[in-house]
């Protein structure tokens, strides 16, 4: 325990900082205009950036349920297309198409954006930056607490109704 104050205490003094994940910085719609992390202050959120031709695909279905039955509570739901892993189709009105014909989806949703890499979105960077965690792949997930801080994140093989996804959200909005 003292080694880990210690530790601390070196580290603020040597002028480290550690920074706050970045909930400011827009993303760009997919309906146009913004969507602003931030402006869900105060609720639990699901970020997960996906892809249309994935094997994962088929979890939209259970993103947008999962929104259905939390949403009164106050979660949000956001989807945040991407091709970093050559799998999204080529226009964002492709993609909402798709989502919408397909999976019925109304969630919010971001328009096709880097979420690795060094030209990653700002929020994607400060996640890598603040606890290391970088998409590997399509639908990744990362759940923020009402705090602004990551409760947890989820690989892209854990289904959006997963009991541990389930667990976690429930516990946030209690």
């Amino acid at each position: 325990m003292m080694g880990r104050i210690v530790f601390l205490a070196v580290f603020i003094l040597a002028g480290y900082q550690v920074r706050a994940l970045d909930l400011t910085t827009p993303f760009a719609s997919i309906d146009g205009g913004s969507l602003a992390l931030s402006d869900w202050s105060g609720q639990p959120i699901l970020v997960v950036n996906t892809a249309s031709r994935c094997a994962y695909t088929k979890q939209y279905s259970g993103l947008q349920s999962l929104y259905e039955t939390y949403r009164a509570a106050g979660l949000v739901v956001v989807a945040v297309p991407s091709n970093d892993f050559r799998q999204e189709l080529a226009s964002e009105q492709q993609v909402k198409t798709f989502c919408e014909l397909n999976y019925g989806i109304d969630l919010p949703m971001a328009a096709i954006t880097q979420v690795s890499g060094p030209q990653a979105h700002p929020f994607y960077q400060s996640l890598m930056h603040e606890i290391g965690f970088e998409p590997k792949w399509n639908f990744s997930k990362v759940l923020i607490g009402p705090k602004g801080d990551v409760v947890a994140t989820y690989k892209s093989n854990i289904r959006p109704q997963s009991a541990e996804i389930l667990r976690d959200i429930e516990g946030i909005l209690q």
